[in-house]
């Protein structure tokens, strides 16, 4: 199974299916995949470290530089960017200077592109922290993981470093003062043979039921479109479904996005 990991701050600009032309920002060390969770179809592979090295971490001015000379040089080119998109080797807001490099991103930004978007894809289980909430409430677009509404999908699907409970989750959630878009991976694959699947009816009745207390801004629903650690064990969900999902989180009044 091929992984990406990224051995640069500044990778890209990448087309995203959801973000359009997106220059990417890596805040995690080159190469290394370094996550709370170890989802089975993280592009980047399995996490081989769960631990916060801030030693390998690219500094906040080194960051703010980076992006300096790239957003620099893709003026120079007229090459626009819809969006600058925290991404890359795992969870960004492990950074530890997380926050600060937001503030740093929208000054540097607004330089060149003012009309680009600041997103952050985050995995949801760093969003209890009051600074973790000031810098994504100054984003454009807070991308926050959320794939199932059971915790033993959860443990399995996602694997956490530490016990998460979703109705905890969910209630950090609908608490958030700052719109959020939350983004579902949905397939089937099979575990110590078991099938999980985070579309049946169980399934997406605990999680229609978190989308409505949450009520967040958008919905992307989305199925595996690359390799996985798990390779020919996980499996895409058909657009048909993944759009017959989207239309009953629509019924909550909730708008929705749908990648196949």
């Amino acid at each position: 199974m091929a992984s990406i990991l990224f051995d640069r701050i500044i990778f890209g600009p990448v087309y995203s299916r959801r973000l359009g032309l997106s220059l990417g920002i890596n805040l995690l060390p080159p190469y290394e995949k370094v996550c709370t969770f170890d989802c089975f179809y993280c592009e980047c592979g399995l996490t081989t470290n769960r631990e916060t090295n801030t030693e390998m971490m690219p500094t906040r001015e080194q960051v703010k530089n980076a992006l300096y000379q790239s957003l620099e040089d893709m003026a120079a080119n007229d090459n626009d960017p819809d969006a600058i998109t925290f991404t890359g080797n795992g969870e960004p807001t492990l950074h530890p200077d997380f926050e600060g490099i937001i503030d740093d991103t929208i000054e540097v930004k607004n330089i060149f592109f003012p009309d680009a978007e600041v997103a952050v894809l985050t995995n949801s289980t760093t969003i209890a922290s009051p600074h973790i909430q000031r810098a994504l409430s100054r984003v454009d677009k807070a991308i926050l993981k959320f794939d199932s509404a059971l915790d033993s999908t959860i443990k399995t699907l996602n694997s956490p470093s530490a016990k998460i409970i979703a109705a905890e989750l969910v209630n950090t959630l609908a608490q958030l003062d700052f719109d959020v878009l939350i983004q579902s991976m949905f397939m089937r694959f099979s575990y110590n043979g078991t099938v999980i699947d985070n579309t049946t009816e169980e399934e997406l009745a605990a999680w229609l039921k978190a989308i409505e207390k949450i009520m967040p801004s958008e919905v992307q629903v989305y199925t595996i479109s690359r390799d996985t650690p798990e390779g020919h064990r996980v499996h895409k969900i058909p657009k048909k479904t993944l759009t017959e999902i989207a239309v009953r989180v629509e019924r909550l009044g909730i708008k929705t996005q749908v990648s196949a």
